[in-house]
């Protein structure tokens, strides 16, 4: 769950003073006691009047087939922190200061390994090799037809049964004066999931003192395949409750209208007119009732000059934090978290209680010539910088 409040001066001056002191990784039985202790220092690290560029390692828990995770924290000056595991290259807590210098975590997520290696929300992994929807978990490429898995009855979602949010990650982190953060890296061999070609993915998070999470991915691989990558983070910028009263801004002039199994129609629509239209700032429940299901679309990002592009903004007003997102990406999936449900599943979490801004390639693009393509190629280079940018109003 998201954590609340901070613990006192003196404690975390203490904490600060002895750098994080490392924890012995817990055995299965004690995950629920470690991911407690885990989450206690998260919150201590944003604590204290002294703030620095700084990333920690620290074991996190162990697998239920036995692999030993490691939890990466990326602070900087601004008094923010970054938690990521190498076990489906997780975001599990951002903490950002309010208006009032009160510290939460703006992201949601489970307080165990193991919820995480359960069938969940995707709360914030890398989705891949195909983020999003692919129609009945078919594709055909040069003349020979795929069948994925339909994870998602008929269709395919989010990679699969077993996507790149279940692997774990090979990972290391790395500081400069500028940046602090961890390179992951993947290989998802040839026909799993039933993909074709063995693909090599990296992925850096890196945080700076201009309250900037950068996400960079590069992949290659040795025959071609569709891929379309994204992080799948959850967003509740006051910390808590539902995420109705943001206030948000999408860079978009269009959007994809979708079927009934929220499957692209192919077509490119207005927003203008339309509850879709948010090129100016609305609310998000103001009219979320006019959208049956609740908001589950892709939007398409103004195209720019200027790479990554601007493509949303989200306020809270409460706390007056605000979150700004750029991408190279030509799409950006908005999610109003409406299939969250409180239970344990759903990581007690609301009906929007989060909401999610997934910037990536269109929905079932394999299966529609006239989407931007995202068939990569032998010899090519996939690349995407997604940017969340941070402030206070």
């Amino acid at each position: 769950m998201m954590q609340r409040k901070y613990w006192s001066g003196i404690i975390s001056a203490l904490i600060l003073l002895s750098g994080c002191s490392e924890e012995k990784s817990p055995s299965p039985d004690s995950r629920k006691a470690a991911s407690d202790q885990t989450s206690a220092k998260d919150a201590d690290m944003n604590t204290g009047s002294e703030y620095q560029l700084t990333v920690q390692e620290e074991p996190y828990g162990t697998t239920a087939d036995g692999q030993e995770i490691t939890q990466f924290l990326l602070s900087n000056k601004k008094g923010t922190s970054v938690n990521i595991i190498n076990y489906g290259a997780i975001v599990t807590s951002v903490y950002l200061p309010d208006k009032e210098g009160t510290s939460e975590n703006i992201t949601l997520g489970f307080d165990s390994l193991a919820a995480y290696e359960n069938k969940g929300p995707y709360f914030g992994a890398i989705c891949g090799r195909y983020a999003n929807r692919i129609k009945d978990g078919k594709f055909s490429l040069n003349g020979k037809e795929y069948q994925l898995a339909q994870n998602i009855p008929p269709n395919h979602l989010h990679g699969g049964e077993s996507g790149f949010d279940k692997k774990v990650w090979a990972a290391e982190s790395f500081s400069t004066k500028d940046e602090v953060g961890v390179r992951l890296s993947l290989v998802s061999p040839d026909d799993e999931e039933g993909y074709p070609g063995k693909l090599t993915l990296k992925v850096i998070y890196s945080l700076n003192n201009n309250n900037e999470l950068k996400i960079d991915y590069t992949a290659t691989s040795d025959q071609e395949t569709p891929i379309n990558v994204t992080n799948h983070c959850y967003w509740n910028l006051a910390g808590e409750g539902k995420i109705l009263d943001h206030e948000l801004v999408l860079n978009c002039d269009q959007y994809l209208p979708v079927t009934d199994e929220a499957i692209p129609t192919g077509e490119l629509k207005s927003v203008k007119g339309t509850p879709m239209d948010f090129t100016s700032a609305h609310k998000i429940g103001e009219r979320i009732n006019q959208v049956e299901g609740g908001y589950d679309h892709c939007w398409v990002v103004n195209s720019s000059e200027k790479k990554p592009a601007f493509c949303a903004r989200v306020k809270d007003p409460g706390s007056g934090r605000v979150m700004e997102v750029y991408t190279t990406e030509p799409g950006v999936q908005f999610y109003t978290g409406n299939f969250l449900d409180g239970t344990p599943a759903s990581g007690g979490y609301p009906k929007n209680g989060g909401l999610c801004l997934e910037a990536q390639h269109f929905p079932n693009s394999p299966n529609q010539p006239e989407f931007p393509s995202t068939i990569l190629k032998p010899g090519q280079v996939y690349e995407q910088t997604t940017i969340h940018k941070f402030s206070v109003e």
